[in-house]
């Protein structure tokens, strides 16, 4: 019997078990992929979320993984651009990007040195129910057949596609139609001035440098626009419209991975708990990637659920009562970045270029701008 099984081992879900398992719960952790494995992600990491690593003793290991501190920002606009230093948050001067087998991995390597149990290459096939509460997880093994493992209480961290969400029937709070499409891939021959971000009518894209010399190129390209069927000609025309200055620079780049495409790119709030269930990172909460917010709420999410679940597990009152501020929490601290990723999502400058451009020369504005891209407004 776990005290917690925890399904879905990236970053919201390592992050779930490690903490958890350091407030001495005997905890499960599932994933149906292998580790260390790729997952689709745009990779960059705020302050908020690299400050939890650096008080879960992670920071040093994620920088070791060679992903440069991003410690200057550019953000693009027509006729504007805002560039400085990358706010501070206490000793945290800057954000991170590293790949995703690597930061997952060591997470998940962390969890384990703290005493979580890590199943790869499992898959939920059902919850177990007693009583109109869930009780447990019947999963595959790797000889074909299932098996039931049962805890206190199941976290679903598998995303927005969640199937504890799915077999839990967990009600969908708030829907907002998907505002993007996103593509992207990884150069080399990119100069690395940090994070650099362009914004044009319809269009976005970003450099985030990352570890072994790569830079990674995203284009977001608003709905509102026809799709092509040619996507790696959409991924270089909607760069080029987006920064001549970015042009130029893949004109002198190489790329050196196949293009990652993901239209699937929904903005939600699920109800995050019910009976011996709770979610938690984009199975709790989903919004357009276009900030960049993902993996740092996943952080934040994993260290409130964790630190609403100190309390005796086998409790179900208790349990319940903790569930709903862990619900009400969410649901107040992550509200006006979602609303906030809702209008970043149209890649609309027009109805705020001409603030831009007047203020684009005053340092006291672009802190301000890039303390509340940053989330720490």
């Amino acid at each position: 019997m776990y005290d917690v099984i925890v399904v879905g081992a990236r970053c919201a879900g390592a992050a779930s078990a490690l903490l958890l398992a350091r407030a001495g719960r005997r905890v499960l952790l599932l994933d149906r992929a292998r580790f260390p494995s790729d997952t689709l992600s745009t990779l960059y990491i705020h302050q908020r979320g690299l400050a939890r690593l650096d008080r879960w003793g992670l920071l040093g290991e994620v920088l070791a993984t060679g992903a440069p501190l991003l410690t200057r920002l550019s953000l693009n606009f027509p006729g504007a651009r805002l560039t400085g230093p990358a706010p501070a948050l206490g000793a945290i001067n800057g954000g991170c990007a590293p790949r995703r087998y690597a930061l997952d991995h060591l997470l998940v390597e962390a969890a384990v040195r703290t005493g979580a149990e890590f199943r790869p290459r499992t898959t939920v096939v059902d919850l177990h129910w007693e009583d109109g509460k869930v009780t447990g997880v019947r999963h595959g093994t790797q000889r074909g057949s299932t098996t039931l493992a049962r805890a206190h209480l199941v976290v679903g961290a598998d995303g927005r596609n969640s199937t504890v969400a799915r077999l839990a029937d967990a009600p969908v709070a708030r829907q907002d139609p998907r505002g993007t499409r996103a593509y992207y891939s990884y150069w080399s021959g990119i100069p690395d001035h940090g994070l650099q971000m362009y914004t044009g009518q319809g269009m976005g894209a970003g450099c985030i440098p990352t570890q072994d010399g790569l830079t990674l190129v995203s284009v977001q390209v608003s709905r509102a626009l026809p799709a092509d069927d040619d996507r790696q000609r959409t991924y270089r025309e909607m760069a080029r419209r987006s920064s001549a200055e970015l042009d130029r620079r893949l004109a002198e780049g190489k790329q050196e991975d196949r293009l990652y495409c993901c239209s699937d790119l929904p903005n939600f709030f699920r109800q995050p708990h019910g009976p011996g269930w709770a979610l938690v990172g984009d199975a709790a909460h989903n919004k357009d990637p276009t900030p960049g917010r993902g993996i740092t709420d996943a952080f934040i999410q994993a260290e409130m659920l964790a630190e609403r679940l100190d309390i005796p597990l086998d409790d179900t009152q208790q349990v319940d009562a903790a569930l709903a501020k862990y619900a009400q929490q969410l649901r107040e601290e992550f509200t006006p970045a979602y609303e906030s990723a809702l209008v970043t999502a149209r890649l609309d400058p027009a109805a705020y270029i001409r603030h831009l451009i007047d203020n684009q020369h005053d340092p006291a504005f672009t802190e301000r701008f890039f303390r509340a891209f940053a989330g720490l407004n």
